[in-house]
């Protein structure tokens, strides 16, 4: 056999293979229109271990370098201009749908994807407070778990209302000057910062157009998006600690864009419909225009 023959061999084995993972993969994604036990078990199994294993993790990782307490409560609604609350309305949300979904994978009745899916943030969250509760530095927050439920029911109530997802809670980020100030509470380096910088955070109710106007011949995945962020933030509330931060230039902002529903794009292959499910929680860079106090109007070409 001659060195050509080979290689056509070579690549068309490759070739053979590749197309059969991928058909294998695509059909294990598929969800059941019936329930497979092994599927549920399997999901309920791996959420109840890492459920555990991030709350074990956070306990040794984050809590146990701040003194412990009684369980006890406080008032953090006036911090971070709110910029906390919206990321945990998000982390909700997203956390619910994925709950939501593994279990539609796994063919589970559309109300017991709801009832045990859709609730999964505020569950998991609900621990994560307790945990809060029980640390001096934090404390149980009334109005974290407000935000979780808020979440939750942005979520449960549209599937209740139109069994659809027609407003998507996204977030986007970019890096700003602040870190670099005070490391120790908004992150030092990228993957730090892209959780604790509050002010590089944007969270957006991304609007389906489409879904509002069944006739019209607007593409189906086409959205467009209201932001919330907040800028000049060095502490959670405006006042120097120990004499320190004093000049804070704090001011809301909000914004107006275009998105695209990643969900909506029709495809048959179920791999990339997961792919387009996993990104579609990052607002997709759009030129925006945004409002605030200080500056009124202005536009940002591309906006992260």
């Amino acid at each position: 056999m001659n060195l050509n023959k080979k290689i056509l061999h070579i690549v068309f084995g490759l070739w053979t293979l590749i197309v059969y993972s991928q058909s294998g993969l695509n059909a294990f994604l598929k969800p059941s229109d019936s329930l497979i036990k092994s599927r549920r078990n399997a999901v309920i199994i791996s959420e109840t271990a890492l459920g555990t294993v991030s709350l074990l993790a956070l306990n040794e990782l984050w809590y146990a370098d701040y003194p412990r307490s009684n369980f006890h409560t406080l008032d953090d609604t006036n911090e971070w201009l709110q910029m906390d609350k919206l990321g945990h309305v998000y982390s909700a949300y997203q956390l619910g749908r994925v709950g939501a979904d593994v279990l539609n994978w796994s063919g589970v009745s559309e109300k017991n994807q709801l009832i045990y899916g859709g609730t999964l943030g505020f569950t998991f969250l609900t621990a994560v407070e307790i945990l809060d509760g029980f640390s001096e530095e934090w404390g149980f927050s009334w109005g974290d778990m407000a935000a979780n439920a808020t979440g939750t029911g942005l979520f449960i109530g549209q599937e209740l209302l139109w069994h659809e997802q027609r407003i998507t809670m996204k977030y986007s980020f970019h890096r700003t000057q602040y870190a670099s100030q005070r490391p120790d509470k908004l992150g030092d380096g990228l993957a730090e910062e892209f959780l604790k910088d509050y002010n590089g955070q944007t969270y957006w109710l991304s609007v389906n157009i489409q879904s509002f106007f069944k006739k019209s011949k607007i593409p189906t995945w086409l959205n467009v998006a209201f932001g919330y962020g907040a800028d000049g933030m060095l502490t959670g509330q405006d006042e120097p600690e120990n004499n320190l931060f004093q000049n804070q230039n704090r001011v809301r902002q909000f914004y107006l864009s275009l998105d695209i529903d990643l969900t909506r794009i029709k495809t048959n292959s179920h791999v990339l419909k997961t792919v387009f499910a996993l990104f579609n929680t990052i607002k997709v860079p759009f030129p925006t225009m945004e409002f605030n106090e200080e500056n009124g109007i202005s536009f940002h070409g591309i906006y992260f």
